[in-house]
């Protein structure tokens, strides 16, 4: 067995737990964070990989699992609609209801007079192959680098990430910059996306803006001081549009990761901002997106 396949065999194995966790509790409350940890994977990057291994977000998977579960009982069972209901995890049976006709576009009463009625398959989060995923989205084979910790300030913003001022946090921090003269060469432009948008509610999604300084900083106001911590990170270069941000994230973990015989370690993602988004056109603006690894 190869290095790769070793690799994808192993978070599939950690899915194997979550997976058979919710098929053997369908019928009772399931707690994302409690599948978190009985998988081990990493908190900071739990949303992505089992994305990337079920090809739909945690939660759809659920949903979906519960509803078509459903739709077997009804065919298969004589079990009334409200048991059913009840055994596959929704609190009502118009619940069911609601959810079975949206998902399938027949009710499940519908559903059970005429069981030869064919429902429609659901919709499962589509992927490109990882070469006209690459090619398309014009991104590099990463580099593999071990850095060491590094001092920034920074500003913490929350909400939908197309609705975040970037460009107001960046010229606070210049700001800050200039005020406290910590402005040698070197500066960098590091974003850190603490959230998954299609996990994570957007009025809880969480961003930091962040420059790398060498010298040493004082917080002031809404603006903050930590440390960078260090370590091995993949880094790919992209260049291309900010609004294709997500297409780099589901290349990365859906095919680079699963083929690979890296593990993630529990630190946040980051983004490195290359080019001026004000001097550059979107298509030609490069990043660089460092992912954390052993």
């Amino acid at each position: 067995m190869t290095l790769k396949q070793t690799n994808k065999a192993f978070y599939e194995q950690k899915l194997n737990v979550i997976v058979e966790y919710i098929h053997s509790n369908l019928d009772s409350k399931i707690d994302i964070k409690m599948l978190a940890e009985i998988s081990h994977f990493s908190p900071f990057h739990f949303h992505r990989i089992s994305r990337a291994l079920l090809g739909e977000p945690i939660g759809a998977y659920i949903s979906r699992i519960r509803v078509e579960t459903a739709a077997k009982m009804i065919r298969y069972t004589s079990l009334d609609i409200e048991s059913i209901a009840y055994n596959v995890g929704f609190e009502t049976p118009s619940s069911l209801s609601k959810k079975f006709k949206n998902h399938f576009g027949v009710s499940p009463t519908a559903y059970r007079k005429n069981k030869l009625f064919t429902i429609k398959k659901s919709n499962i989060m589509g992927t490109m192959s990882s070469t006209e995923n690459s090619q398309s989205l014009n991104i590099k084979k990463p580099k593999i680098l071990d850095l060491e910790d590094k001092k920034c300030i920074y500003i913490r913003m929350q909400g939908p990430y197309k609705t975040l001022d970037y460009t107001d946090s960046w010229q606070k921090l210049w700001g800050l910059v200039k005020e406290q003269k910590l402005f040698t060469a070197g500066i960098e432009h590091i974003g850190l996306p603490y959230d998954d948008p299609k996990v994570t509610d957007e009025d809880k999604i969480r961003y930091d803006s962040c420059l790398v300084i060498l010298k040493d900083a004082k917080a002031s106001g809404d603006i903050g001081t930590k440390i960078l911590k260090g370590g091995k990170f993949a880094v790919f270069l992209y260049q291309g549009s900010y609004e294709f941000f997500q297409d780099v994230y589901n290349y990365i973990f859906n095919e680079w990761l699963l083929n690979n015989d890296y593990e993630l370690r529990d630190e946040i993602v980051r983004e490195k901002y290359i080019s001026n988004p004000e001097r550059v056109k979107p298509h030609k603006l490069k990043t660089e997106f460092y992912i954390p690894i052993k």
